[in-house]
């Protein structure tokens, strides 16, 4: 059967463009108990960008520290329970910030509308209520979170994401000025999550013409920002990985991601590690599953003094390689697409552990 997937309603797009935020919430401000929350990264607090949120009366303003961990379900369980019970039902909420917080405002928008722990939801077309008015606001490009239908927690169980078509936001805000502050080292990490995101979803079973449209264009403006003549943190490369990071967020969203993910999701999972530096972690040694992008990767390592560790498995003990190995197993629709219907014939815990071993 064909996806049949759900965009995002609205999209502006442009310098100054965050400006704009609180006209566009004001459309809204009616719903619900009438106020809004805004999930903010803690890196704002204090600083400019934190003065210029569209806040009224009877907002709820919540700066939120990922770089501890990934979003969980406990997160989120305990931000709606607590909202709910002192300020009531949000007009609407809104994420601004990188993947981790964006996907915690996308996942909070289905919770206050849905009963019980959002451990219950982890999976495909779990969510039974639509969420609450939700909008997203990057302030660092990469993930293609702005634009994906699912908002991935770690639960106790798994780390795995709440995905419908609900989940996709109501309202993206892509200002390029938001993410010149990008420190350079995680300006390449999440940039190149997007640059993976295309790489793997052209190299699987699930590639399409649609899906290689996006990948396509987005790995030329990657190519542009981290490889051509020009590269680097200039204003013109931050708009061309705002655009980037959505067209390849389209394309895994129709496509797939493949073997680096899964690996990625059980270095998350068991290590904490975050997503985007996990990813690099992973693919940097997986020359014979994406020998060209693999290639073009240490390119753009090289060309941006980027070092990556060595060595990190030969501190991990065999109880930890198999956790890991086990989160990546559990990803069948990853291994599909990379590998084949049959990849259960090709694929083995033994088989992932190695692969865990060469980083």
């Amino acid at each position: 059967m064909h996806k049949n997937f759900k965009g995002i309603e609205k999209t502006v797009f442009g310098r100054g463009a965050f400006a704009q935020l609180g006209d566009i919430l004001n459309e809204r401000r009616g719903d619900n108990d009438k106020f809004m929350v805004f999930v903010v990264d803690q890196y704002f607090k204090g600083k400019p960008l934190a003065s210029q949120i569209p806040q009224k009366p009877g907002d709820v303003v919540m700066f939120i520290d990922v770089d501890k961990h990934e979003p969980t379900t406990e997160q989120i369980d305990a931000m709606r329970d607590d909202i709910l019970a002192k300020n009531g039902l949000p007009a609407g909420i809104v994420g601004i910030g990188g993947g981790s917080i964006m996907d915690i405002a996308k996942a909070a928008s289905l919770m206050f509308t849905n009963e019980g722990s959002s451990t219950l939801y982890q999976g495909l077309n779990l969510i039974k209520k639509p969420g609450i008015y939700h909008v997203g606001v990057p302030t660092i490009s990469g993930t293609g979170a702005e634009v994906s239908m699912t908002a991935v927690l770690t639960g106790p169980v798994k780390k795995l994401g709440l995905k419908c078509e609900w989940t996709v936001f109501n309202q993206v805000v892509l200002d390029p000025d938001l993410i010149a502050s990008v420190p350079r080292d995680w300006w390449f990490y999440t940039g190149m999550d997007t640059y993976i995101h295309c790489v793997e979803s052209e190299n699987g079973i699930y590639n399409n013409v649609y899906s290689h449209a996006f990948a396509e264009q987005s790995m030329k403006l990657c190519e542009d920002v981290y490889l051509n003549e020009g590269s680097g943190q200039t204003p013109e490369n931050d708009e061309k990985l705002m655009v980037a990071s959505l067209m390849g967020g389209l394309s895994l969203t129709y496509s797939e991601v493949g073997v680096c993910h899964a690996l990625s999701y059980g270095l998350s999972k068991i290590l904490g590690t975050r997503h985007c530096y996990a990813n690099c972690l992973a693919f940097n040694h997986l020359h014979d599953y994406y020998p060209q992008g693999v290639a073009d990767f240490k390119k753009m390592l090289k060309k941006h003094n980027i070092t990556l560790p060595q060595g990190l498995a030969k501190e991990w003990s065999d109880e930890t390689i198999t956790k890991m190995a086990e989160v990546s197993y559990n990803l069948p629709h990853m291994w599909n697409h990379a590998i084949g219907l049959d990849w259960k014939d090709k694929i083995t815990l033994d088989t992932i552990k190695e692969l865990f071993k060469r980083l």
